[in-house]
């Protein structure tokens, strides 16, 4: 239990003496500079159903030849 309090006490101090660290997040408040087409969409959402599903579906289709022991 000390370590803990040790820990605590280690970044109390580094706070006082102005050792802060600032994190900022990127937000963008504009709207985008283009609009995203229906095709494009329709194309990125096939992809990645494709890339996620894809090699699931290989192994799948091909299990009877996984299976066998030659």
């Amino acid at each position: 239990m000390p370590g803990i309090v040790r820990v605590f006490a280690s970044r109390a101090v580094s706070v006082l003496r102005g050792h802060t660290v600032a994190q900022r997040a990127n937000i963008y408040t504009r709207p985008p500079k283009g609009k995203i087409g229906t095709f494009e969409t329709a194309v990125g959402l096939g992809l990645f159903s494709l890339v996620i599903l894809g090699p699931s579906g290989w192994i799948l289709a091909h299990l009877e030849d996984y299976k066998k022991k030659e």
